[in-house]
C-alpha cells in the first residue's frame, strides 16, 4: 500500500507541475477568457484560464522602437520548442507564435528589447509553451 501511495503522490507532483499555480490576487488588464495577456506599458504577461489569472504577472521585454510588438487580439498559431530566428541569427527556445509575421513568446533577455517578440524567463517561457493551446487567444494591450 505504501508503494501505491508513493506512486500516487509522484503522479500528482508530475501532473501538478504542468499546470500553472494560481496567481496571487492579481488581475490581468485583458478581457480574454482563455490564453495569454500582455501589457506593454508595464512589461508584464499573464496566463488566463476560465476567465481568471492562472499564472503571472511575469516580467517580459518586447519590441524596441521600429520593431514594436503589435497590440490587438491574436490566436496562438503554432509552437516550436527549439526554434531559430534566421533574420536575427538567434535561438528562440519555447516559441509560441501568435502572429503570421513571426511574433512569439519565447525565452529571451529580460533586459534587452526584441525585434517584436515577447521575451520571457526560462521558467515562464516553459509554462507559457506548456499551457497555451493552438487557437487560444493572446491579447496585447498598450
Amino acid at each position: 500500500m505504501k508503494v501505491l501511495g508513493t506512486a500516487i503522490a509522484a503522479l500528482a507532483m508530475v501532473v501538478g507541475s504542468a499546470i500553472p499555480a494560481q496567481a496571487a490576487a492579481s488581475d490581468s488588464p485583458c478581457s480574454i477568457a482563455e490564453g495569454a495577456c500582455l501589457r506593454l506599458s508595464t512589461n508584464e504577461a499573464w496566463l488566463v484560464y476560465h476567465g481568471s489569472v492562472s499564472y503571472g504577472p511575469v516580467p517580459v521585454t518586447h519590441g524596441k522602437p521600429g520593431y514594436e510588438t503589435p497590440t490587438g487580439t491574436f490566436p496562438v498559431l503554432r509552437k516550436v520548442r527549439n526554434d531559430w530566428s534566421i533574420p536575427y541569427n538567434a535561438p528562440m527556445p519555447y516559441s509560441t507564435y501568435f502572429t503570421s509575421d513571426g511574433i512569439a513568446f519565447h525565452e529571451g533577455s529580460l533586459t534587452d528589447p526584441s525585434h517584436g517578440c515577447v521575451h520571457l524567463s526560462n521558467e515562464a517561457a516553459v509554462v507559457f509553451f506548456d499551457n497555451l493551446l493552438i487557437g487560444e487567444q493572446v491579447q496585447v494591450v498598450p
